[in-house]
């Protein structure tokens, strides 16, 4: 039974966990493999409601790829996008993604945080693009979410110069929504992951559809996605029961549907 990741259920939270402590949980070709199929089976699971990703001790989030591993890639597994796929399909997951990141994110660990749609830090968790240093590029997203998330000026000062931002720095900068004090990580994200739980799930998955897309297209066409996604909300039962609920002063008992 592979150790690669592990997979541990807080009710409707699943917690998917990159497990090599002994390589500084670096992503090798079995470990993104591994993921991929994780990441699927969660997002076709209706008893999962949202995805929490972190890295196992407590140092290290994700150190990149597997720098042995990438020594031995080739053009043609650059063109196959192997790390940007798994990271593609963290993006359009239909369930709400949140990385804890404990630990240091550099290379394709900050580029799998960025993937997720919310990041918390713990106080010591560092941040950084340090491909150039080894002669390539970030080749798994970092080009075009980090500018999305910083803005263009940070994002080229990080992938430039491969510094290393610590948690502090990434939470002025956007790149984190909070930052945890340490022991506090994990709790902080579940908790996180069940205040979004108790929101409308139909709506929770159109926002994201909708947000997602406000990177990928003009500004018309988004208006246009945002107004089809509320037409859908408009004749939902889950938007009777929020109404409904509201008006009433109670707490609204979402269905999805």
């Amino acid at each position: 039974m592979s150790t690669s990741t592990d997979i541990v259920r807080h009710g409707r939270v699943a917690v998917l966990r990159v497990n090599r402590p002994e390589v500084r949980n670096a992503l090798d070709l079995a470990t993104v493999r591994e993921m991929t199929a994780s990441v699927a089976a969660l997002s076709a699971d209706a008893t999962v409601g949202a995805i929490v990703i972190t890295g196992a001790g407590e140092s290290v989030f994700v150190a990149g790829a597997d720098i042995n591993d990438i020594r031995a890639r080739t053009r043609d597994d650059g063109l196959a996008a192997i790390n940007s796929s798994l990271f593609a399909a963290i993006d359009k997951c239909p369930k709400v993604t949140i990385a804890a990141v404990n630990g240091l994110a550099l290379g394709g660990g900050c580029e799998l945080a960025l993937a997720c749609d919310l990041r918390v830090a713990a106080a010591h968790a560092r941040f950084g693009q340090p491909e150039v240093g080894l002669g390539i590029i970030p080749g798994a997203g970092a080009t075009q979410r980090l500018p999305r998330v910083v803005g263009l000026g940070r994002a080229k000062h990080l992938i430039l110069t491969g510094d290393v931002i610590d948690a502090q720095r990434a939470l002025e900068w956007g790149l984190v929504s909070s930052v945890a004090p340490a022991g506090e990580l994990l709790a902080q994200s579940l908790a996180l992951a069940e205040r979004v739980l108790t929101r409308g799930p139909l709506a929770i998955r159109l926002a994201k559809l909708a947000l997602n897309a406000s990177a990928r297209v003009d500004l018309d066409s988004g208006l246009l996605i945002e107004t089809l996604a509320q037409a859908i909300c408009f004749e939902s039962h889950d938007k009777q029961e929020g109404t409904s609920a509201f008006l009433e002063k109670r707490s609204p008992k979402f269905t999805g549907d």
